[in-house]
């Protein structure tokens, strides 16, 4: 795979002052880790996002920092809380002589007979997998082929999953990743009709609190009730 590379530049702005570089189309950010003293940065939001739709959280990417380059991987990403667009990230500088634990995604491929042929549903447990190993070992993602689910008795286990010895699988092996459920029955679905009816009467005025995020402040104030 051809590496991933963003260019950054060392931030000056911070703070409530962060909704300015948004404006621009830049992506207020941190640079922390093995070696490396914290760094305030800005990177454009279109080469992130180009380079996340890729890369993700578990493919090492090289940051560019004033013409010095550094291994890190997208540690997290902080999103609007109205249009879920990145507005903060956070860069992990890798040792890459020294392991590390890392959440690799699951890719489902292929169709499962059990679907087509059984009318089943497919039922998704997992979606990554931990692992541990060298920076430079990290697999970009685990493609989990379906074709093998022939019956509802049959699952994909973690332990099912081929890697190679440098890879260090650290999810239990006996934990299911995908299965095949069987149709509903008609009385099934009415209780289950039933039972959903009932919990949307227990929840209503229930609204979930936002974690303050850097910035955020003003998108919010902005949205204060005018008199």
């Amino acid at each position: 795979m051809e590496s991933i590379a963003i260019t950054a530049t060392k931030r000056e702005v911070n703070g409530k002052r962060v909704k300015t570089l948004r404006t621009a189309g830049k992506l207020p950010a941190v640079l922390y880790g093995h070696n490396v003293k914290n760094q305030q940065i800005e990177v454009s939001e279109k080469d992130f996002a180009k380079a996340f739709k890729t890369a993700g959280e578990s493919t090492l990417v090289n940051l560019v920092v004033d013409g010095k380059t550094q291994p890190v991987l997208i540690h997290e990403v902080q999103h609007h809380y109205l249009n879920d667009q990145p507005i903060h990230v956070d860069f992990y500088a890798v040792n890459m002589t020294e392991k590390l634990k890392v959440n690799v995604p699951i890719h489902i491929v292929g169709e499962a007979p059990a679907v087509k042929a059984l009318g089943g549903t497919l039922v998704k447990n997992l979606s990554e997998v931990e692992v541990e190993c060298l920076p430079g070992d990290i697999p970009q993602a685990f493609e989990v082929n379906v074709s093998s689910l022939e019956t509802f008795e049959h699952a994909i286990r973690v332990a099912d999953l081929k890697v190679g010895d440098a890879v260090a699988i650290l999810t239990p092996l006996d934990e299911v990743i995908v299965t095949v459920a069987a149709p509903r029955t008609e009385e099934e679905m009415k209780a289950l009709e039933e039972k959903v009816e009932e919990d949307v009467t227990k929840v209503e005025g229930v609204v979930k609190p936002e974690a303050p995020i850097e910035g955020a402040a003003d998108d919010k104030k902005d949205k204060k009730e005018v008199k």
